[in-house]
This record gives C-alpha cells, structure tokens and sequence, in this order.
C-alpha cells in the first residue's frame, strides 16, 4: 500500500511539472505553478521559509521523501530503472557508501554558488537539470507531435489545435541538457539512484537530515532469512543484508524492499519501537556536525546565441536580424538588479519556456552562460506581461503588479545612425518612434534633409525593446537595447 500510494503520489507530481514545462499556451500554469515552488533549492534561494520548513519537517517525520516524490529528476531515475528492472530484476547489491564523493561534489556546488557562477553549479542541481532537459529535448518533441495534430485537424476542418513555432533557444543549453540527459541515464539504467546519492547536492543534505528521521524501514532480524532480495532490488544499493543494517542517508523511502521481502522482515514504523540492535542505523562520526555544517554552507550559499528564424512578410523574405552586441544584458522586470538575478537564477529554463511572446532565452556568454536574457529579434516585453515573474521559483525575478510593470526601467534605447534606413536609404520611415509604448522616442529632423530620424528621451525608456523589434533594419538593428545593472522605476 505504501509503495502504490508513493508511485501515484511521484507520478502526479512529475506529470504535473513536467507540463508546466511543455505546456506553450501558458494556461496550466495557474493550476500547476506549485510543483516548481516546492522545489528544495528554488524555495531556499527564494527564502520561501513555509516551503523549507516544510520540507525540513517531511523529512525528519518520514526521510527522504521529497527524492521519492517530489524531485523531477528522481522520479525520472526510477522511470528508467523500471524500464530496465523488466528486462533484468534483482540486478542491484549492496554498495559502500562514498562520503567523500558525496560531500566533494557538495562542497563544489556550494563555492560555485558563492563565487556566482550559479549556471555551473546548477547543471547538477536536480530540478534546475531537469528543466533544461524538458525544456531543450521534451519540448520540441512535444511541439512537433502538436503541430501534426494541428495539421491533421485543420484539414479535417477543426481548430481544436494550432500550430506552435519550434526552435532552438540556445545550443549550449541543449549541450548541456543532452550531456546530463545522458549521464543521468547511464546511471539510473546501471545503477538507479547513483546520481541522488553521489552528484545530487540536494539528496546530500537531505540525506544528512534524514539520519534523524522518525520514521524509517526496519529489518527484524528474528523473521528475516537472509536472502538478500531486499538489497538485489534496492536501487539506492543503501540496505546491507549481511548486517541488517540500512543506511538511511541514501534511502530514499520507495518502500520497494517492503513489497519485494517474502518474509515481511521490513517494516516502516518509528524508530522508538526498533528493538534490535542491529536495526539501528549506522554510527558516522560527526553525522550532525557535518548537518549544521552543510546546512550553515547551503544558507550561505543561497544568500548570496539562440537559433533564429527568417522574417516573413507577404511573400517576400527578409533578411535575418541579428542579436546586438550588448555591453550589459537586459534582465526582465522584477529581476531587481544584474547581481541579485545572478545570485538567485538557477537556469531551470521554465521563464524561457513561458515567455508567451519571445522574448526570454538563455545566455551564451560564459559568465551567464545558461541564465535567461531578453532579446528581441522574435519579439518584444509587453508592458501587460508578467508572465515570467509569476513562474520564477528561485525569486531571480521577483512578482511585481501589471502597473508596475510599465514603470521599470530594465534597459535603455541607443541609436545607431549609421544603420538607420533613413540615411541608408533616403526613405522615411519612424517605425520606433510609432511602437514605443513609452513615448520613449522622438523623430528630429535629419541635417540637410526633409526627412526624420530617431533620438531617445532616457528618462522615459523603459527598455521594453518594442523599437529594436520593429526596426527594419539588416541584420542588425538601427536602435537597440542596453541593459541596466540596476533597475529603477521611470
């Protein structure tokens, strides 16, 4: 019963994330918004303390139950050894744990998130690695299988779907979503839980909780026979059957070896009512200094070029717009500050994937490399959305009101004559000026000429990037934005 009620439970949990990812018409986010603002690191960046005291408080009840039902990436681990454990049960044994493997890669995310480079340390942070890997590999997929829908529909003439644009935001962030795609299954399909108990930063520390925990599996040594089944079917390789012993600090409460154990030699209860000796769980030295240790660490820590389609209009084909070379990058409204979007951005992609016109996608430059940016060749921020404040789990972009959106200055306009179509091509033209929803931009008189060319009033440009959308300039834009290392309202 328990194991059945784990699996619903994980399941539901991961179909419901995983959808917000795929989901491109922004309407589920509303009802599935909540399985990416329970996430362990995501509510300790964003400092949601009913969320980690929460999390705290399940797991010293129960252990580690948030790996077995709430991690996407977990749950994805035990997707691929079940697929695997039909071709070849009771494939697992017993294995030694490796501390210092486990606290290394710790003690290595912790300093790459103190020293900032927070797209590195993410890679191997289980819900932001997921989110690449749904967002880069799933999501294509998954738009493709509903632009045949939309196509086989429309010819039957019903709009019960409509096509989606499928491209690819960042080939970095598909490198780095395929490489760990494919380690995360390398090891689940020969191992299970290896990434959980010896990369994952998060099964670390809640493994380090977990010692402590009320309830855990225990093993009666009068009823077992010594058959080793538990451990050949623990994909955690946690439970030690020569010396009935379990480590609990990989563990993650799955509740398989209670189904698999002939005998009923396992049971889930608290750790008052164990009588063996044997039953205890292992003595580490340290155990809870090494908690307030890491815990201290983590608290520290957490304080602290995109594919591009061609233009079409009419029939006649544009050339392609290229990306500025922008000296500072422009960050989305509620992002506060360059420092505190740094700090907080844990890469997940799930803003880039939610960005209902564009606008959002990831960074290829190395000291953001993988952190969302704006760029406006597909589109620009309107000044009515706030989609990407609403979804943010790690408090990167803070939630802010639609009045207040139009008021933050996230960027400001700069001119390049020289590109300007008026001087290139003696034509009028003002398109910046006519789409600036700010009134950012006035039309002055070329010397010389009849004709108007653009200049900026800075005190009004909220730097929604609506005049370097629309400028026809090629390939790169007359007028474009530069971002603000700190925002301020206009």
């Amino acid at each position: 019963m328990l194991r059945t009620l784990r699996i619903i439970l994980a399941a539901i949990c991961f179909a419901a994330l995983t959808l917000l990812f795929l989901d491109f018409t922004g309407a589920l986010h509303a009802w599935l918004g909540w399985t990416a603002k329970i996430q362990a690191l995501e509510a300790l960046l964003a400092l949601n303390a009913a969320v980690i005291a929460g999390l705290v408080l399940l797991t010293i009840l129960f252990g580690r139950i948030y790996c077995s039902v709430v991690c996407p990436m977990g749950i994805m681990q035990d997707i691929i050894a079940w697929i695997h454990g039909n071709s070849r049960r009771n494939r697992y044994s017993f294995k030694k744990a490796n501390p210092w493997l486990r606290y290394g890669f710790l003690a290595l995310f912790i300093i790459l998130m103190v020293l900032g480079l927070n797209a590195i340390a993410c890679l191997i942070a289980p819900y932001s690695a997921y989110g690449k890997i749904a967002t880069e590999l799933m999501a294509p997929v998954y738009g493709w299988c509903n632009n045949l829908f939309a196509a086989i529909s429309q010819r039957a003439g019903s709009y019960a779907f409509y096509p989606t644009e499928v491209w690819m935001k960042s080939l970095p962030t598909f490198i780095a979503a395929s490489v760990v795609f494919v380690l995360v299954f390398i090891l689940a399909w020969r191992g299970g839980r290896t990434w959980c108990n010896s990369v994952c930063p998060v099964g670390t520390v809640l493994g380090l909780i977990s010692r402590f925990s009320l309830f855990k599996p225990v093993i009666d040594t009068d009823k077992c026979t010594g058959c080793t089944l538990c451990a050949r079917r623990c994909k955690c390789s946690c439970i030690n059957p020569k010396e009935h012993r379990i480590d609990y600090s990989r563990c993650v409460v799955c509740f398989d070896c209670l189904e698999n154990c002939r005998q009923g030699a396992i049971s889930y209860k608290p750790v008052f009512l164990m009588k063996s000796k044997k039953n205890k769980p292992e003595e580490v030295d340290r155990s809870r200094r090494g908690f307030l240790a890491a815990g201290a660490m983590l608290l520290s820590a957490a304080t602290l070029e995109a594919k591009r389609d061609k233009v079409k209009t009419g029939s006649a084909m544009l050339q392609e717009k290229l990306t500025p070379a922008r000296k500072t990058p422009v960050k989305p409204a509620g992002s506060q500050s360059l420092r505190n979007f740094s700090d907080k951005c844990v890469s997940c992609q799930l803003c880039v994937t939610k960005c209902p016109y564009g606008v959002l996608r990831p960074s290829t430059d190395l000291a953001t490399l993988m952190q969302p940016e704006m760029s406006f060749e597909k589109g620009f921020c309107r000044i009515n959305c706030k989609t990407c404040s609403e979804v943010c789990p790690a408090g990167a972009i803070k939630p802010i009101a639609i009045e207040e959106k139009a008021a933050i200055r996230v960027g400001h306009a700069v001119v390049i004559p020289e590109n300007c179509v008026v001087r290139t091509h003696e034509v009028e033209c003002g398109n910046c000026a006519r789409h600036c929803p700010a009134g950012a931009i006035k039309l002055v008189p070329l010397e010389g000429s009849d004709l108007k060319v653009p200049a900026v009033i800075a005190e009004r440009c909220i730097g929604c990037g609506s005049c370097e959308y629309h400028c026809p300039s090629r390939p790169v834009s007359a007028i474009y934005v530069e971002g603000n290392e700190i925002h301020s309202l206009a």
